[in-house]
């Protein structure tokens, strides 16, 4: 019995006995390899970007207060709708030119543009600040594409992740956020999250994993969210970045924000 139990605890070469070798559990996963495979679905991209045509979006604003995009947004990720704007969540959000353009705001700016909302989102950044500064990696750039990614089992809610990001595109849940989530609106593909823990906008990182566009770029009746990848010449941001001129946030920064605003 004691022999059998010495050879179980001994794989690969590695002996657990005692406290002097590595778990049974990491031994198993180096032989096994990677278990995850991406969908031959997936859509392919070195760095996803998205345009948001600012000209369009206020054309339907102004017919019928359109916020499809971020209802998509919310639903599909099990956003709450915290009343409290000091505890709100939000993963898209709109903003007052002077707050999202502070650099560039100016008062012989266009009424237009001063009065009008921008739709604001994560960046994704090219040098994502809040990457560098998270001390369990639940904040992290996806190597493939470029998606700045939350993985809420990891995060300790330090909000060191929101003290480095310059856009303001955290969000920290005070309380549980299930509470204001609707049993029937749920997404049960989707996970909810506790007490502690930040969230932002992923991209919709799972609905491309599967052939999919971000929701919000599926749900805006006009298009005027244009997703694809920034360094492809042939893709439809780089043609339209080419024909137009185009705004980032706070680019001297240096973070390279990949939302690109068109007015």
């Amino acid at each position: 019995m004691e022999r059998d139990r010495r050879e179980f605890l001994k794989i690969g070469g590695i002996s657990v006995l005692g406290l002097s070798a590595l778990p049974v559990f990491q031994a198993l996963a180096q032989e096994q390899g990677p278990r995850y495979k991406p969908d031959p679905k997936a859509l392919k991209g070195a760095q996803w970007a998205m345009i948001v045509d600012m000209k369009k979006c206020w054309e339907q604003q102004e017919k019928r207060q359109c916020k499809d995009c971020i209802l998509a947004c919310h639903k599909t990720h099990n956003v709450p709708d915290i009343p409290d704007p000091k505890r709100e969540i939000k993963w898209i959000w709109l903003e007052e030119y002077k707050h999202a353009f502070p650099d560039q705001a100016h008062e012989y700016a266009p009424e237009k543009v001063k009065e009008s909302p921008f739709m604001l989102l994560c960046n994704h950044c090219t040098n994502p600040p809040c990457v560098r500064v998270c001390p369990t990696k639940a904040t992290f750039k996806r190597s493939q594409d470029g998606i700045v990614m939350m993985d809420f089992h990891r995060c300790i809610g330090c909000r060191y992740c929101m003290a480095g990001c310059p856009y303001g595109a955290r969000s920290f849940n005070w309380g549980d956020p299930r509470p204001y989530l609707k049993t029937e609106d749920i997404n049960m593909t989707y996970p909810t999250r506790r007490k502690g823990v930040v969230e932002k906008c992923t991209f919709c990182y799972e609905r491309i994993d599967e052939g999919l566009p971000p929701a919000c770029v599926e749900a805006c009746p006009v298009k005027a969210l244009i997703f694809g990848d920034v360094t492809d010449p042939q893709s439809e941001v780089r043609k339209i970045l080419s024909r137009h001129y185009s705004l980032r946030r706070k680019i001297e920064l240096g973070t390279g924000p990949n939302v690109y605003y068109l007015i």
